[in-house]
């Protein structure tokens, strides 16, 4: 076998693995969060993702003590920024979801797709070619089809998910840019900004879950199970955070928004095995089948020559450093 050959082959199962790591761990979060939430009433989602962040520090930290990730640098404004496109994502889709209707909130998730093309295209001189294109707007519409029911939006609903869309889109192009300028792995990366947003969160997010739910997270009721369940919620929570840094970082924005969707779908399935099978009809099904057909089709269509043209690999690095022994090997190879 050619050297070429066996470094796509070897590419091409880490990009795999890298996504079954996402999906699992994104989709178990989810499963975790809505029987926590539903079950045993802890619904202080911000200070839930606090916990998650301040879980995630703790294990970078222990990382790095036992000298498994080696000492990096990120310029405090980059920091700043990044913070803030990711705290504005938390709290804003948190927001949009209390004053928008479910099916206003999934058409403002759809929308983060052709936000982060519009940031490639500016920032990146990306372009894509009308298969590509049309292989976006076939997952859009499958998504919508499964997920989308009745649509009502009102002022301060719309200015909510205006700033959710936005603020997550330029958080994970943010990751993307962070990890190629300043050459830093997944766990370097989540180092410098898990606490940032652990301090931030936990120290807002109290106060945001009484604004939005009328309930002190002080006078919760804990149990021994609902405990255990947020003890499992942040476990998961340090994999899909890491997990989120490494898709991004192999691939881009726009394609971990695509194979995403996938996630919708799976929560779906998993959501009528185990909240009950009502939800599942013909239109569903369809909206599925849709769905999966584009995202095959964006995956042929970007890998193609001139499918998804990328920008100059020139891009200016900062001080590089020194690739972990927990880093990936082709991390910032052949994104797509």
């Amino acid at each position: 076998m050619a050297p070429s050959s066996s470094k796509a082959n070897k590419k091409g199962a880490a990009d795999a693995a890298a996504w079954m790591f996402n999906v699992v761990t994104s989709v178990g979060i989810i499963i975790v969060n809505k029987a926590l939430m539903a079950t045993y009433g802890f619904s202080y989602a911000t200070t839930l993702t606090g916990m998650h962040f301040a879980t995630t520090t703790l294990m970078t930290g222990v990382l790095r003590w036992l000298g498994y990730i080696q000492a990096s640098h990120l310029p405090f404004p980059e920091l700043l920024k990044f913070v803030l496109f990711a705290n504005f994502s938390i709290v804003g889709m948190n927001v949009s979801l209390m004053w928008n209707s479910v099916g206003f909130y999934q058409i403002a998730k759809l929308t983060m797709i052709p936000v982060s093309c519009l940031l490639e295209v500016l920032f990146d001189k990306i372009r894509y070619s009308r298969d590509t294109k049309l292989s976006i707007g076939v997952v859009l519409l499958g998504v919508g089809v499964c997920t989308v029911t009745d649509v009502s939006v009102n002022a301060k609903g719309f200015i909510a998910a205006f700033i959710a869309v936005w603020s997550t889109s330029l958080q994970q192009y943010y990751v993307h840019y962070l990890q190629r300028k300043y050459s830093l792995s997944s766990f370097n990366l989540l180092g410098h900004t898990a606490p940032a947003q652990a301090a931030t969160l936990l120290l807002l997010g109290p106060f945001l879950d009484y604004w939005l739910t009328n309930k002190r997270i002080d006078t919760y009721d804990y149990s021994a199970v609902s405990v255990m369940f947020i003890v499992i919620s942040c476990t998961i929570a340090v994999g899909t955070n890491l997990s989120q840094f490494i898709c991004i970082g192999r691939f881009t924005a726009v394609s971990f928004q695509v194979l995403g969707h996938m996630k919708t779908i799976l929560v779906l399935i998993m959501g009528f095995f185990f909240f009950g099978k009502d939800g599942l009809n013909l239109h569903v099904v369809l909206g599925m089948i849709i769905a999966v057909v584009g995202m095959v089709w964006y995956g042929n269509a970007s890998s193609k020559p001139g499918g998804k043209e990328r920008w100059s690999l020139s891009l200016p690095t900062s001080r590089p450093q020194k690739q972990s022994n927990l880093s990936e090997s082709d991390e910032h190879d052949g994104k797509v």
